[in-house]
């Protein structure tokens, strides 16, 4: 694979995360930076294509936004309802099922196989290269996965999660299953 490309400014991604900025709170930015991580991942397994970047931009955005949006710790469908609604609202013109399946399907253990796969697959092994903090690879090197780290800091995402799983679930551990059967889909 060729060296990859990071992207520091990222202007759809800004303006999709304005209306939400302030529902998110405190955890803005970690999220966002995990939002930027994804992103290039994808991009990068994506070969860069042009053609394929606001979808990925804005699947991102919305991937995880339902933690917020709804309170859930199942979350993949209220995050597609939000994502859909706003493809909706805003005229964004995304292929409803591409998004949704983006969306859906991203924390799947075993390799996505179906419609658009090349996308959403893509995404699949971007969320687990960044949820798993580079331990899962997925083809990359450990100098790729840190210097997209360093260019986008965790900033307390994946202890946001925790807290979150805490909050909602009443335990970590309590929240922790509940997430886990909620969002990994097989």
């Amino acid at each position: 694979m060729s060296q990859i490309i990071i992207k520091m400014e990222r202007p759809f991604v800004e303006e999709l995360f304005a209306r939400y900025k302030t529902q998110i709170g405190n955890d803005f930015l970690g999220y966002r930076n995990h939002v930027y991580r994804t992103i290039t991942y994808t991009m990068h397994f994506l070969g860069n294509a042009k053609e394929h970047e606001r979808l990925v931009e804005a699947a991102f955005v919305y991937h995880d936004i339902g933690l917020w949006t709804d309170h859930e710790l199942a979350y993949l469908e209220p995050s597609e309802a939000v994502a859909l609604a706003d493809n909706q609202k805003l005229g964004l013109g995304f292929d409803p099922d591409l998004l949704r399946g983006a969306i859906h399907w991203h924390h799947k253990i075993f390799p996505y196989t179906g419609p658009h796969q090349e996308i959403i697959e893509a995404c699949r092994k971007a969320d687990w290269i960044d949820a798993s903090k580079g331990m899962l690879r997925k083809g990359l090197g450990k100098n790729v996965i840190a210097e997209v780290e360093n260019a986008f800091p965790n900033l307390g995402f994946h202890n946001t999660l925790l807290r979150l799983a805490k909050d909602y679930g009443g335990s970590t551990l309590i929240g922790g299953i509940k997430v886990t059967r909620g969002i990994v889909k097989w």
